[in-house]
């Protein structure tokens, strides 16, 4: 590459030079190329110690003046490809020119306005570069790809110093962190380090501090532990790796779903500064970090931050925190995390004013909102640009009243009646506030489709008065006021001060009337139904009447959602549930439906109406419990082990009798998908849900850890899992809400009881006292911490599952080892994934579907199985590999869906890794055969077949037999043919006779061939024709190129193929005798059709091997220069005499093939005169047999069976041991391990030096 040119004092140091003229020197560095010795050593250890552009660019031009000490860098290069290229444009373009000045400064400059004109030419359609210096991360980048040979897909996001820990010794060297793997380089007086692995494949990533490895960064695999230390900014590497470790195990859950979340640029923008990539991670976690804190949209993106105070009426104080603006909101938390946060969805901004600063209040600023409330921010430190960044965002939010008005976002006045009164059509019992259940939209679509437009508890609830209620009456009507008294001081409503004292209330539980507004404000709810009016109307009538896996579930679960609850004893509560779990169902696939759904949507169903359920659910699934409700549990099994290591820290003696028990899997599961409600009478189970929709996860682990302590006597005591259970569930059953106002609803939780104490009863509000006043020092930031530890943890165990369970569908008798089949699913399984990330097309990812079984999870496609067959088979052809790949793919593809599975591949590999000669030569006899020929090959066979199959009716009788006459029709004597044809007719017959009812003994017979063809003889392989035979031939010959034993093996096959071509001739004349009126019939349809044209321009490209048989049969090959040629035929001629066959036949082969006693000679119809050389001996001398054909095409009536095939190879030592040999296929998985990444940028010319 070009570079801007740089003074270089001392050219000579560490450098030398290899061309040079008056005006340039070419330099290559010490230690790079052919030897270097001692100097080399320590050139290489100072560049990569000092991360030198050298060990990128080992090459250099430097421009110099005779009279001048003083050198500049024109230009680098990483080959001697490269450098030479630049040299010769220097050479032929500059030299001339500068000759003709006379002022060596006047070159110079000359030189330097040329470079950088150059370089202004390259870069002119590159895109403004950030802020970092482009150039060092380019050479960062191309120092990685050289080094770890990555393709140009990967991209890298960026690199630091440090020290790897090999034993007890650091290696200093550099780590980079690329999209898809971790990689580590150091090279210290010619020791190397060179390590590279998957973020995929790490199962624990963790910043520690141990006295052997201080402040060290501990990576772990399946097989190795990694220690890096002596980082510059530990705390900024670890946050990345974490990033990039999160950014895979995402990958592996759900591969549709990462591709459409992913952040970060695609591979096809190559002008992208590198760099950005880093900066696109850093706003992916500030974006997920807001949307948690304020319970956002999955959508909604952070436009930015500042520090500022907000005025805060109820206490008037100025309280100091942060204000985040984002595309539909503007959101407020204190520096102390209770004393307040704010929400203002910008639809609900009228006015954002600039007020008079002044020294108590400098740089304030007043945000009006249409419920009347004034928001006072100040001391933001760049207020005119804030307001326009507001602004800009106003203009671009729609803005919606009821009845349908757009109102403009330059109003100052808006009609109180927006946020007070209801729609007029709403039958409503609910306060009027913003979430009142009901807008003109929803009313509208009522009449279309039937739904539950309020709770179903105000429905099937008996409203008696308060007064009625006694003291529970007195007690939620006192609750009912606070709350109101709440929302006078802090706000009612989206925009609501959220306070310590906004907990308190919510802890005291509450009240019913209230819950369902407070649930939709507190998860977000609230603000996804405003901005999608309609969208679950539009969503049910989609779905209505569709059928689905998750429909069916569905329909099965309903019935079993709270039966105890009246609301769910009738049709209508029970057709809400369908509806909305139906409509969710549909809008996200990927989770469709999951037992657990249905109690906790019931639930949600009492309190608000069907669309405020449906978004609940929504804010449930998608944000608040992340992959809770996936096929694999995902979520809830990280949540579980989240809480094992919280038992392990606060209740340490339990832990360990926990374990020992198993119980915590078993419970936790249950308790953590319901949120309780399974597991504890409802009325109590309801005000944990309270705590949950305002605190997150944290309070199911606070109240969890609770019940724990609370049983820790009874639990130390049990002796097995099932009494631990029953003291667990025992106590669950008796925790009650005595100020539930509601009639108590029988919990059809069995009732446990043990001896005759009667049950203790625990009140739900002291049980969240307790587990406040215990375990609150459980913050939401390290609980995303240890979710992020258990879920590399959860995935890996999952992957490790789906990886015995794939290993155990494959049969006992494939001939590979447990340990092999592992191993080879990992090399499979990282070949899907590679398509994923190095930018094969979207189709890739939807071929995962983590709700198949495990066994068709991954799948792979032609291009990428051709690159694993040629890693792995034992089978090399040389360039005929992929020929014999993409053949060796369609006999695996049985579905013909071009994608194939692990057992599929397994199988194959096994044919040519196990088995006796036998059966190996049988899967290449297939490989030569339909359908593992190319389809224009099959079609013209089955153009054949139509011949003998017009007249017959069931095709299913005669498919294996047409196959058979397409191949070599003539060969099958009449009575065969008859016979056939009257099985056909007796199937047509009873197909005509059992036309009112399915004849079932047709399926049984069909069914039974099916199971027969798992038992295949070499009687049941149909016949070769010639055309095949040659495409065999050609095949063995090149996989013989590369054999120790290759001379002695090119003899044996030629020998063998010699005699095979007059085994053939001698079938034909018989058959040609034996069944002449069927062929004199066929003989039109028999003629093969002329090859296409793109097959003859493959065949040109690729050149044919030593005494290739095809060669001779297609005139239009060049055989003359292809070496061994002339002399195959002689070979064969002299192996064998003229007499009698060398090897006993079968008497089936005798009666089908050698009925004659002696040989017929080889016909030119195979072998073509015209295109053989001129020392080539025709066996036998009859060159001019009556039987002569003319012109090029291959001879159709030949034809050869397996057995002949087989027979023939047998006379051959050196074939059998060939084929008998064996290969250690965990060597070559152990190569492809490392050759997987190299087929991007080595060096052009050269290996690369001691110095790397």
């Amino acid at each position: 590459m070009w570079l801007s040119p740089e003074e270089v004092l001392v050219a000579n140091a560490l450098w030398v030079t290899e061309r040079a003229n008056p005006f340039f020197v070419l330099q290559r560095r010490r230690g790079h190329g052919k030897g270097g010795g001692l100097t080399g050593l320590l050139v290489g250890t100072l560049d990569v110690v000092l991360d030198s552009s050298a060990r990128v660019a080992p090459y250099r031009i430097l421009h110099q003046t005779q009279d001048s000490q003083i050198y500049w860098t024109v230009a680098s290069g990483s080959s001697r490809k490269e450098i030479t290229k630049h040299w010769e444009w220097l050479e032929n373009n500059l030299l001339q020119t500068l000759s003709i000045f006379d002022s060596e400064e006047d070159i110079t400059t000359f030189v330097k306005g040329k470079i950088h004109g150059i370089i202004a030419e390259e870069n002119k359609n590159l895109q403004p570069q950030g802020d970092e210096d482009p150039g060092k991360f380019k050479e960062a980048e191309l120092k990685m790809r050289k080094q770890f040979g990555m393709p140009e897909g990967e991209k890298l996001v960026n690199y630091y110093s440090c020290s790897y820990w090999k034993g007890r010794v650091p290696r200093q060297g550099w780590l980079y962190l690329t999209v898809n793997h971790l990689c580590f380089y150091s090279f210290l007086l010619g020791k190397e380090v060179n390590l590279v692995v998957q973020w995929v494949d790490i199962t624990h990533l963790e910043k520690n501090a141990t006295l052997l490895f201080p402040e060290s960064i501990h990576v772990e695999t399946r097989d190795q532990e990694l220690f890096f230390s002596m980082f510059l900014n530990i705390g900024e590497t670890f946050k990345l790796m974490e990033q990039l470790a999160n950014l895979a195990m995402r990958q592996l859950l759900d591969s549709e779903g990462f591709l459409e979340d992913k952040a970060l640029p695609r591979p096809i923008r190559p002008h992208r500064n590198i760099s950005a990539l880093k900066r696109d991670l850093d706003a992916r976690a500030k974006n997920e970090c807001y949307r948690a804190t304020f319970r956002l949209p999955r959508d909604e993106r952070l436009d930015g931050h500042t520090s500022c105070t907000l005025w805060t009426p109820f206490n008037k104080l100025h309280i100091p925190g942060q204000m985040f603006i984002s595309n539909n909101y503007i959101c407020f938390a204190s520096k102390e995390e209770d004393a307040c946060h704010l929400i203002i969805p910008l639809r609900e901004v009228t006015i954002v004013e600039k007020a008079d600063s002044s020294s108590v209040l400098p740089s304030p600023l007043s945000i009006s909102t249409k419920s009347k409330m004034t928001f006072l921010f100040a001391n933001l430190k760049d207020r005119d640009f804030l307001v326009q960044r507001i602004s800009d965002f106003l203009q671009k939010t729609p803005s919606k009243q009821p009845g349908g008005i757009v109102g403009s976002r330059k109003a100052s006045v808006v009609d109180p009646s927006t946020e007070s009164s209801p729609a007029p059509q709403e039958v409503s019992e609910q306060p009027a506030s913003p979430a009142s259940p009901l807008n003109s939209h929803q009313s509208f679509c009522v009449q279309e489709v039937p739904t539950a437009s309020q709770g179903l508890l105000k429905l099937f609830q008996k409203n008696s008065p308060m007064e009625d209620l006694g003291a529970k009456g007195a007690k939620e009507k006192m609750k009912e006021e606070s709350w109101h008294i709440h929302f006078f001081e802090y706000g009612r409503g989206v925009c609501m001060y959220r306070t310590a004292k906004t907990r308190a209330l919510v802890l005291k539980g509450i009240p019913e009337s209230l819950r369902g507004e407070l649930w939709l404000l507190f998860s977000g709810a609230w603000n996804e139904m405003e901005t999608h009016p309609g969208y679950y109307t539009e969503l049910v009538e989609k779905s209505t009447g569709k059928y689905s896996l998750a429909t069916e579930e569905i329909e099965r679960d309903l019935h079993r959602s709270m039966p105890e609850h009246p609301a769910f004893q009738n049709e209508l509560g029970i057709a809400a549930l369908r509806r909305v779990l139906t409509a969710y169902a549909f809008r996200n696939p990927t989770i469709g439906y999951c037992q657990a759904m249905n109690i906790v949507t019931s639930v949600l169903l009492l309190y608000g109406s069907e669309e405020e359920a449906f978004w609940l659910l929504v804010a449930l699934c998608e944000r608040m419990l992340p992959d809770y409700y996936n096929t694999r549990v995902v979520g809830a099994l990280v949540d579980q082990g989240i809480f094992e290591e919280l038992t392990r820290d606060f209740l340490p003696q339990l832990s360990e009798k926990m374990q020992d028990l198993g119980v915590i899997s078993s419970i936790s599961l249950s308790w953590f998908l319901t949120l309780f409600l399974s597991v504890m009478p409802f009325e109590s189970a309801v005000v944990i849900v309270d705590c949950f929709f305002y605190e997150g996860i944290k309070v199911i682990l606070q109240v969890a850890l609770a019940i724990l302590d609370a049983n820790m006597e009874q639990l130390l005591g049990c002796s097995d899992e099932g009494e631990a259970m029953t003291v667990l569930g025992r106590y669950l059953d008796n925790v009650v809400n005595k100020q539930s106002v509601s009639p108590p609803i029988p919990h059809l939780h069995a009732l446990l009881t043990s001896g005759d104490d009667p049950p203790v009863e625990v009140d739900i509000f002291e049980l969240l006292k307790v587990s406040y006043e215990k375990f609150s020092s459980l913050r939401a930031e390290d609980i995303e911490q240890m979710r992020f530890k258990q879920r590399l943890k959860v995935i890996q165990s999952l992957e490790d599952t789906a990886k015995r369970s794939v290993v155990r569908a494959i049969p006992v008798d494939i001939g590979f080892s447990i340990e092999e089949l592992e191993d080879l699913y990992m090399v499979f399984k990282a070949k899907h994934l590679a398509s994923q990330y190095w930018g094969y097309s979207r189709m890739v990812a939807s071929r995962r579907d983590p709700s198949l079984p495990y066994l068709e999870q991954y799948r792979i496609d032609a291009s990428q199985f051709q690159e694993l067959f040629a890693s792995l088979t034992p089978w090399a052809c040389g360039s005929h590999t992929p020929v014999l790949a993409g053949r060796m793919f369609r006999l695996l593809d049985k579905n013909k869906d071009l994608l194939i599975n692990f057992k599929e591949f397994v199988m194959g590999m096994s044919g040519m890794y196990h088995g006796d000669l036998t059966e190996k030569l049988k899967v290449l006899y297939k490989l030569h055969l339909p359908p593992a020929l190319s389809p224009e090959e099959a079609e013209s066979a089955l153009e054949a077949a139509h011949y003998f199959t017009e007249n017959s009716s069931s095709e299913a009788e005669c498919s294996s037999c047409s196959v058979y006459f397409s191949i070599c029709p003539e060969a099958v004597p009449q009575e065969e043919q008859e016979g056939s044809g009257s099985e056909d007719v007796q199937e047509k017959r009873g197909e005509e006779k059992g036309t009112s009812s399915p004849d079932y003994r047709h399926y049984l017979r069909m069914w039974a061939k099916e199971k027969e063809v798992q038992k295949e003889t070499i009687k049941d392989l149909p016949k070769m024709n010639q055309e095949q035979f040659i495409e065999l031939c050609k095949t063995l010959y090149n996989m013989f190129s590369e054999d120790p034993m290759e001379q002695d093996l090119y003899h044996a096959i030629a020998t063998v193929a010699s005699l095979l071509l007059r085994i053939g001739e001698v079938g034909k004349k018989f058959s040609a005798r034996t069944v002449r009126k069927p062929r004199d019939c066929a003989t039109e349809e028999d003629e093969p059709p002329a090859p296409e044209p793109h097959q003859d321009t493959a065949r040109e490209h690729q050149p044919p091997a030593a005494g290739d048989p095809q060669a001779k049969a297609g005139g239009h090959m060049h055989l003359g220069k292809v070496p061994h040629e002339s002399q195959v035929v002689v070979e064969a001629g002299s192996g064998e005499g003229e007499g009698s066959p060398s090897q006993p036949l079968s008497d089936d082969e005798t009666k089908d093939d050698m009925s004659m006693s002696s040989y017929s000679v080889v016909s030119t119809g195979s072998l073509q005169c015209e295109d053989l050389a001129d020392d080539t001996v025709l066996v036998g001398g009859e060159a001019c047999s009556p039987t002569v054909r003319t012109g090029g095409t291959v001879d159709t009536d030949w034809c050869i069976s397996f057995e002949q095939i087989l027979a023939s190879i047998l006379t051959e030592s050196v074939l059998v041991n060939f084929f008998e040999k064996r290969v250690d296929i965990a060597l070559k998985i152990k190569d492809q391990k490392k050759v997987e990444r190299q087929f991007s940028t080595a060096s052009d010319h050269e290996q690369p030096g001691v110095s790397g």
